[in-house]
């Protein structure tokens, strides 16, 4: 596995910087929500979706746990995938095609986390490294 073969200082200080990143950007997310969890549910009912609060509430919780895995380490393949099914949810439900045509803009969001989704799917392959990782995750992995 690619994650069992020796790294550079490179390849480590890119693993972590790329952690820190994905962490970052859900922790900018759900910090978003906190502020405003009421904003988050009504953005969620204007897409049409039942229970809004309950589903902004869900939403805060999975992005605290994706948050807490990006950056120990535990559980990162997983996590990843889990983003991955999150990123593609979020841009088919709310910025895509039935969007575009409001808003040009639309489609570029949308696009955008087709990039984020890329890098999400490489980073569950490859794992956290294996500095300043927990490294829980899938039986058998180191």
């Amino acid at each position: 596995m690619p994650s069992q073969i020796a790294q550079s200082s490179w390849q480590t200080a890119a693993l972590l910087i790329a952690r820190l990143i994905f962490a970052a950007v859900f922790l900018m997310a759900v910090t978003f929500k906190f502020m405003g969890m009421g904003a988050t549910a009504g953005y969620i009912a204007a897409a049409g979706f039942p229970f809004p609060l309950l589903l902004a509430w869900c939403a805060a919780i999975l992005e605290v746990a994706l948050v807490l895995c990006f950056l120990s380490g535990a559980f990162f393949s997983q996590a990843a995938l889990i983003a991955a099914a999150y990123v593609l949810f979020l841009a088919f439900a709310f910025h895509g095609p039935s969007h575009w045509a409001g808003n040009q803009a639309e489609f570029g969001f949308f696009v955008d986390h087709f990039s984020f989704l890329a890098g999400l799917l490489f980073a569950a392959v490859h794992g956290p490294g294996r500095m300043l990782a927990l490294n829980l995750g899938w039986p058998g992995r180191a």
